[in-house]
């Protein structure tokens, strides 16, 4: 690769705010009749809240007051009138729903469930009956979700649908806007069972089995009443895109499939539910149109944009008014309006348009050969400055069963703009690369093949002159927060440091305290984990809390106390394991966060922290930190908080 530049003066820090303080605008959606568009931005006590704008005119008004963690998620009611919004409380997770009128000027947003201890997902709503939404609640039986029905002029709230206990989402039927579809995971065998009915006062029935290690879900029903799509792995490695018989399950046609990556995005017609797109990801997202219209206008997009990946961000109800994201490797996500009518492309903006002033990184697309052949999908960005080898950071994404994409990504452009290169592997049990693939994770964390998978690509990098033996980090959240404690006290000798956000450290008390409401899922994770919670030999032997003697590198981690997945006794237990070996640890706690760090004071804290640790041990540069102002970081250690 040819480096851009190699005079580190002439590349100037990007300072930490400007890649992870709140994006200046984000998550553009067009109202269902096109006359409106809603986005997310900061309030100027810099939380992020929806604005509202007509479109076409610049009056953009800010519709929500969120003082706190900020809205992450928000959709139209379908007469778009209403904003309705999820938030839970210092990152809990029992998020409620909360609705805003943005005909009436001042208009307060409102609580529609506001419950103790209940979590709304899963919002589902139709054109037919614009007044109404369907919702997924856990108030009945904290382990499942119900459907409930809420009326948005009244406010009232109707029990819809009960769910027998294994349901883990729910399809609804826009033409009569009833639950007829469901999928289930079998308690017992961890299998994925779809269900049916052609109403809701006749019984459920099997539309579908998947044993587990297949792969399958309704995506929609057909507008002709007799047919469904559904994704499939069935008959083939990858899943397809398979249209079914309603009455039956069976399988009339194979719609959409790819020899690479599973199918992604489905796109029907939001009227008559004709199928207009599919999307598929190996490298880079790719569409497969059946929509010879839509082709055109897509085609007539992506030449105005060059070497870039679009995707459909929102729809009006007509088809007519398209907001779509447009995703490059060196530059942060923009935002467009297609008008398909006059074929007019309109701008919007950028999230974060400060760094057009800074030089970014590439992102190149590899494939790594693990030690038993398996073909792995990694992504590496260099810095622009400076020759190889660099310090690498190896940087694991969480899950495990989601994976990596290509585009901009801060964590990258923050690494490879200090000095390091970054590494992001799909390691084996990753999701979207066909179910042999995620598959082939079942039971292979700590010492196994995942595992193994990421030291492979550690070792691919000093083969190729990419870092050298003594300058290997691991970072991680979540799962990759595991993998880094585990690459610590699996592979002591491969990493100079690690830093570990919210990973668990023993596996039996992560199962042992999952929320109630992945109780269906229970045995899914076990069977791709194993048994950990029996089997207490097999725990100890993947658990990084029983290796913490192997630890040789320094270790930084982050936790958020209301974390709901990976909880606080997960960190808390292996830093005391630690300490009382003598082992010297960072430990940084923030009260008020969850699964990762949502408010921006306490994700640039933590951030300036890990920052300043990797200078020490793998020698980038470094902004100069301080705590931040807003930030409630603590130091459990320091102050005695250790549970």
């Amino acid at each position: 690769m040819t480096v851009h530049q190699t005079n580190v003066a002439s590349v100037p820090l990007i300072p930490r705010k400007i890649l992870f303080d709140n994006p200046k605008q984000t998550a553009v959606k067009v109202s269902p009749d096109g006359s409106f568009l809603a986005y997310l931005a900061p309030s100027d006590q810099n939380v992020l809240n929806v604005w509202v704008y007509p479109r076409g005119s610049e009056l953009k008004r800010i519709m929500t007051r969120d003082t706190q963690r900020g809205i992450r998620f928000f959709q139209w009611s379908e007469d778009s009138r209403s904003i309705l919004y999820l938030q839970d409380k210092d990152g809990d997770e029992n998020f409620h729903l909360w609705a805003v009128d943005i005909t009436e000027e001042g208009s307060p947003s409102i609580d529609l469930t506001p419950f103790e201890n209940v979590k709304v997902e899963g919002l589902m709503s139709s054109p037919k009956r614009p007044n109404e939404l369907l919702i997924g609640m856990n108030q009945r039986d904290s382990s499942c979700f119900d459907v409930h029905r809420i009326f948005l002029d009244s406010r009232e709230i109707c029990f819809d649908t009960e769910n027998p206990g294994d349901v883990v989402s729910w399809t609804l039927d826009e033409s009569t806007m009833t639950i007829l579809g469901a999928t289930a995971t079998h308690p017992e065998d961890g299998s994925t069972i779809l269900r049916i009915r052609d109403s809701p006062e006749v019984p459920w029935r099997e539309l579908k089995y998947f044993p587990y290690g297949e792969e399958g879900d309704i995506v929609d029903f057909s507008a002709d009443h007799e047919h469904v799509y559904l994704r499939s792995s069935l008959e083939a490695d990858k899943t397809q895109l398979v249209l079914a018989k309603r009455s039956n399950g069976a399988i009339v046609q194979t719609l959409a499939f790819s020899h690479q990556a599973n199918v992604g995005r489905v796109l029907l017609h939001p009227d008559d539910k004709r199928l207009q797109a599919v999307s598929f990801t190996f490298a880079r997202k790719e569409w497969n149109f059946f929509d010879e219209s839509m082709k055109e206008d897509f085609l007539f997009i992506e030449q105005k944009f060059g070497d870039v990946d679009l995707d459909f961000t929102s729809r009006d109800h007509a088809d007519s008014i398209w907001v779509l994201s447009v995703i490059r490797d060196s530059r942060s996500v923009q935002y467009i309006m297609f008008d398909r009518r006059s074929r007019t492309i309109t701008p919007l903006f950028h999230e974060r348009p400060e760094l057009d002033e800074y030089i970014l990184s590439k992102m190149e697309s590899i494939i790594v050969s693990a030690r038993d052949g398996m073909q792995l999908q990694c992504y590496l960005t260099r810095p622009v400055y400076g020759t190889a080898p660099f310090p690498l950071v190896l940087f694991v994404h969480g899950g495990p069963w989601a994976r990596d994409y290509w585009g901009f990504n801060p964590m990258s452009q923050w690494f490879s703009n200090r000095g390091y290169a970054c590494l992001q592997v799909n390691y084996r049990g990753s999701a979207g690369f066909g179910k042999s693939y995620l598959n082939a994770g079942d039971k292979q964390w700590g010492i196994g093949n995942m595992q193994n998978d990421l030291t492979d690509a550690v070792k691919w990098a000093i083969e190729n002159n990419i870092t050298v033996w003594n300058q290997v980090a691991i970072y991680g959240g979540s799962y990759g927060g595991y993998a880094t404690l585990a690459g610590l006290v699996f592979t002591p000798e491969l990493y100079c440091c690690g830093v570990d956000i919210v990973g668990p450290s023993n596996l039996k008390t992560l199962i042992d305290s999952v929320p109630d409401y992945w109780k269906p899922m229970k045995k899914e994770l076990l069977l791709r984990i194993g048994p950990v919670d029996t089997d207490e030999e097999f725990n100890r032997k993947i658990s990084p809390l029983f290796h913490v003697e192997n630890i040789k590198a320094p270790l930084l981690i982050g936790q958020g106390a209301n974390d709901p997945r990976v909880k606080q006794r997960e960190s808390d237990q292996i830093v005391k394991a630690m300490l009382e070996r003598n082992i010297p640890v960072e430990y940084v706690l923030y009260p008020d966060e969850g699964h990762g760090f949502a408010r921006p004071p306490n994700r640039l804290d933590f951030l300036g922290r890990a920052e300043i640790f990797l200078s020490k041990y793998i020698g980038g540069r470094c902004e100069p930190y301080e705590k931040v102002a807003e930030s409630t970081a603590c130091l459990p250690i320091q102050e005695g908080l250790l549970k």
